[in-house]
């Protein structure tokens, strides 16, 4: 669905059957922001500035993947605030066709216990509700884009967390491939293949860099080739290995001056409990479960088997043989 930033409505999602109503707002604003918000808007700008989809209680993101709320590394968005030293290592590239930050994350500071290896959200979900449901995610930094408060919408984005570790990859929606460079049905393989990426612990850095092939996609004797996902219950095994685009320009930060302004707001905000509209609504989740290191909430029918590890060419891509009910 197209929503204009000008034009965001209290609720982007009115419908009740299924999986039930949207459980927060959109409108978000200085009323709204609070670590109670129920804001499901999030941003996604710079190394500096985003927002990631994570549980308004604490829980695993199996079980909140359509109730999600936006958390946000600076104030003014209406959203709850990301706390201090919360982020371990950030990757952020900018490349043509979308914005990708990946790194390593102390998840229960954003009510994820420490043993849930999460999963998928994305803009589509498996009823083209999203999940969550209602989740609008806009930036500044993508083409079209005049920067400051000129916010375009992303229609296709993907964000990976738990585990430890999160990817997002929010895509330029005017760009013919944004459905496939933010392919939203490879929900088990997780971030190495999702957004392969170099983020590593304790660097904090912001680069340039190339399109990834479109997710799922791979070169076999010359010959482009794309593989399937297989149906749940059976282990999804990738013919080949993802591996980082070529990245360039990459500038390096401390992480004490990246975030320092949503830690400090963190610290001394509020209970901000949202505006009219559907807070603390009845959302549900359609029953998946989280699965591997950051692979897939995103199961319309249970459980998954894989997990496969954030860092693509850092720490590997390690296959664990983990089951989840």
């Amino acid at each position: 669905m197209t929503v204009p930033f000008s034009a965001i409505p209290e609720q982007v999602d009115t419908h009740t059957a299924d999986r039930g109503p949207q459980a927060g707002y959109n409108i978000c604003n200085s009323t709204t922001e609070g670590q109670s918000s129920m804001c499901q808007t999030g941003f996604v700008n710079h190394l500096d500035d985003f927002c990631l989809f994570a549980p308004p209680t604490n829980d695993t993101i199996g079980d909140t993947e359509g109730i999600e709320v936006a958390w946000c590394t600076k104030p003014g968005r209406g959203t709850r605030l990301i706390p201090a030293d919360t982020f371990k290592g950030v990757q952020f590239i900018k490349t043509p066709g979308y914005i990708q930050i990946a790194g390593v994350v102390d998840q229960t500071k954003i009510n994820i216990p420490t043993d849930d290896f999460g999963g998928e959200l994305d803009s589509g979900g498996q009823d083209g509700r999203g999940n969550p449901i209602g989740g609008l995610v806009y930036s500044n930094n993508l083409p079209g884009s005049n920067g400051n408060d000129s916010f375009i919408q992303s229609r296709h984005w993907t964000f990976f967390l738990g585990g430890g570790q999160f990817c997002l990859k929010v895509c330029d929606s005017s760009n013919p491939d944004a459905p496939h460079l933010c392919e939203h049905v490879y929900d088990r393989i997780g971030c190495a293949y999702n957004a392969p990426n170099n983020a590593q612990p304790n660097v904090f850095e912001a680069c340039e860099g190339d399109n990834m092939m479109p997710v799922g996609t791979y070169v076999s004797n010359g010959q482009t080739l794309t593989w399937q996902q297989p149906p749940e219950g059976v282990q999804p095994v990738p013919p080949y290995t993802a591996t980082p685009a070529p990245s360039s320009n990459c500038v390096s930060f401390q992480s004490n001056d990246l975030f320092v302004a949503a830690s400090s707001a963190a610290s001394g905000s509020g209970s901000g409990s949202g505006g009219s509209g559907g807070a603390g609504g009845s959302g549900t989740n359609g029953g998946s479960s989280g699965t591997g290191s950051a692979a897939g909430a995103e199961n319309t029918s249970g459980a998954s088997t894989l997990g496969v590890s954030l860092f693509a060419g850092v720490l590997g891509v390690a296959f664990s043989a983990l089951t989840f009910a």
